[in-house]
């Protein structure tokens, strides 16, 4: 199994990594600098764009496997405007960083088209170097079970930049004990 693992994470010879996610970055950027639907009022733009990120570092994008919730359990999830949501236990994201093992719930939103993976997470950057209420990953299915969770990608809920966003908080079982440097960050100051 861990052969297969590695074989889904960045490393030498994948393709120039640190500039495919330079580009998404200023993908984004650009689509909150003019989109109509962007999630940053215009009298914030020139506040908060550029977004700010930790340094692009492949040793947060790492190879996962994800376990099963057996009964598909659900719970709500408050939010930034107060109300709940209800989500549904996809499973457990187990993987290594930096040599420790972590896990992440993965979430579906009850009601809603499963597209993709939800994982909101906390850890000890959070209210510090970032958003204070977390940030979000969202990760395609796959047929294997075999995921890459890239940190380099996890970005800041809405509610960031938007206190109309009604935005869920990470429960409990998806606060980190150690910091992620990586994906969004908060300005420095």
């Amino acid at each position: 199994m861990a052969t297969v693992l590695s074989a889904c994470a960045p490393g030498p010879g994948a393709e120039d990594y640190a500039a495919t996610v330079a580009e998404d970055r200023a993908l984004k950027d650009e689509s909150f600098r003019s989109a109509p639907d962007s999630p940053i009022p215009p009298d914030r733009k020139e506040v908060l764009l550029p977004l700010a990120y930790f340094p692009v570092d492949e040793n947060y994008a790492v190879p996962a496997e994800l376990e099963p919730s057996r009964d598909r359990s659900r719970l709500q999830i408050p939010t930034s405007t107060g109300k709940l949501r209800d989500y549904e236990r996809i499973g457990t994201l187990r993987f290594s960083l930096q040599g420790q093992p972590l896990q992440l719930t993965a979430f579906a939103e009850v009601g809603q088209p499963m597209s993709r993976l939800f994982v909101p997470f906390a850890d000890t950057t959070s209210g510090d170097e970032s958003y204070s209420a977390g940030r979000y990953m969202e990760l395609d299915p796959t047929a294997t079970g075999i995921y890459v969770v890239d940190f380099n990608g996890a970005y800041h809920p809405y509610c960031y930049y938007n206190a109309e966003y009604d935005c869920p908080f990470p429960p409990a079982e998806n606060r980190l004990k150690v910091p992620i440097r990586a994906g969004e960050r908060l300005p420095e100051r």
